[in-house]
């Protein structure tokens, strides 16, 4: 019995990550039109508990951001771009499940 609940404590330890999915958002950044202005974007949206990571298209005004679901929603993402001057709108979305 005992191994039983060891075994299973220690399967729910290590596929517990694999329940909690990334999401990968592209958001379309339009008044990204300076070199500050990516900079600003990608500390903001890096800043947002559950950001994995950010990659910014400064060509594309784009910016595609990994994060938990867990822990944050493209509305939150939106909403920090919305506050530091870049008003943004999902381009594209997916779902990535198993963390990283």
């Amino acid at each position: 019995m005992k191994t039983w609940t060891a075994t299973l404590a220690f399967t729910l330890l290590f596929t517990s990550s694999a329940w909690a999915g990334t999401e990968v958002a592209t958001l379309a950044v339009p008044r990204m039109i300076c070199g500050a202005c990516p900079i600003t974007v990608h500390i903001a949206l890096s800043r947002v508990p559950g950001v994995e990571k950010v990659r910014v298209e400064p060509a594309n005004k784009e910016v595609i951001v990994h994060y938990n679901d867990q822990k944050t929603q493209v509305t939150s993402l939106l909403k920090v771009t919305r506050d530091v001057g870049y008003p943004a709108h999902v381009v594209a979305q997916s779902t990535r499940t198993g963390g990283h």
